[in-house]
């Protein structure tokens, strides 16, 4: 049940917006269904799933370690076109080397570790993670939650990503990171990680349908929104690094003790969700059975707002929520 709704602007209860990493406790739910129906372990390592993976060193790799970005290769490449085609896809995956040896060390794999979790989808239901999305989540539960938006879709019913501090029309976006999804190709093509589309009643309610429609095994989901690992992420903090532990379940961030990564401490430790660019969030705490969602197309020109003020704008929205229901 949808409690309560406020938009700004020209925006409607109905408005999507480009989820960005909002988007991954969406992805991870489908391989926890595939987990609750038998179709997969998080034990089973990727190269018995996706043979073509296996190359350079990687044949170890498992589905958890994936899952928690501690798999090895956070920035292996596989960029656009290339992306488009399945062929491609899977000889990346075999090119891909590691960084460092699999489950030593946590760094946000920003698009590579989506991409193996959609194969893995389609490896095990024999269709594509948007179309997986769509028959098992978004139209049996009324959704509008969307995994590669045509591109003569978008215009009408996503809303386009504005730069909101630009002070002439001459300034240009960081054309990668964030702003790297305002190209209509791109966004359609579906990167796994990033490109979903969905308006905030949509992700409110999707936790909730998580938690209580049958859809998912609920040991499943408990046993995924778990702390699995508490650890300081590696890497610059345009890319997830931080000085602050985060806590992780099977592709979703937990509040834990610390928070980190834009989850509440005023909520219960066992909040689950994800942050997202620029200021982006969506949670659920299982044990107020609080769920939120704060979305946006407002980005600044370099995609990111690391600045005081933009951590502290969703650090005390996402306090501030979690602390509705005592």
């Amino acid at each position: 049940m949808l409690v309560a709704s406020e938009n700004f602007g020209t925006a409607t209860t109905a408005t999507r917006y480009v989820l960005q990493s909002v988007g991954r406790p969406v992805l991870a739910s489908l391989v926890w269904r595939l987990i609750g129906d038998g179709l997969l372990s998080a034990e089973e390592r990727v190269a018995d799933v996706i043979p073509e993976f296996g190359a350079n060193g990687k044949a170890e790799v498992t589905v958890e370690q994936v899952l928690l970005h501690t798999a090895g290769f956070p920035f292996a490449p596989l960029g656009f076109p290339r992306m488009l085609d399945r062929a491609q896809r899977l000889e990346a995956f075999g090119r891909w080397r590691l960084d460092y040896a699999p489950g030593s060390a946590l760094q946000f794999h920003l698009t590579s570790a989506a991409w193996l979790l959609a194969e893995i989808i389609e490896r095990r239901t024999g269709r594509t993670a948007g179309q997986y999305l769509a028959a098992e989540i978004s139209e049996p539960l009324g959704l509008s939650l969307q995994l590669g938006v045509p591109v003569e879709e978008q215009a009408s019913t996503v809303a386009p990503m504005v730069a909101v501090d630009r002070t002439s029309a001459d300034q240009d976006v960081d054309p990668w990171g964030p702003w790297f999804l305002a190209r209509p190709e791109v966004l359609a093509a579906g990167e796994p990680s990033h490109s979903m589309v969905g308006s905030a009643t949509d992700m409110a309610l999707f936790y909730q349908a998580v938690a209580h429609s049958g859809r998912w095994d609920a040991a499943v989901v408990d046993d995924a929104t778990r702390i699995r690992l508490s650890a300081i992420p590696a890497g610059d903090q345009l890319y997830g690094g931080s000085a602050t532990p985060v806590n992780m379940g099977l592709f979703v961030t937990v509040s834990g003790a610390t928070g980190g990564n834009w989850m509440p401490t005023t909520g219960s430790p066992r909040t689950w969700g994800h942050g997202g660019a620029a200021y982006q969030l969506a949670f659920y705490d299982p044990e107020t059975d609080v769920s939120f969602a704060l979305l946006s197309n407002g980005y600044p020109l370099r995609g990111y707002d690391y600045t005081r003020s933009g951590t502290a704008f969703l650090t005390n929205v996402a306090n501030l929520a979690a602390d509705l229901v005592p």
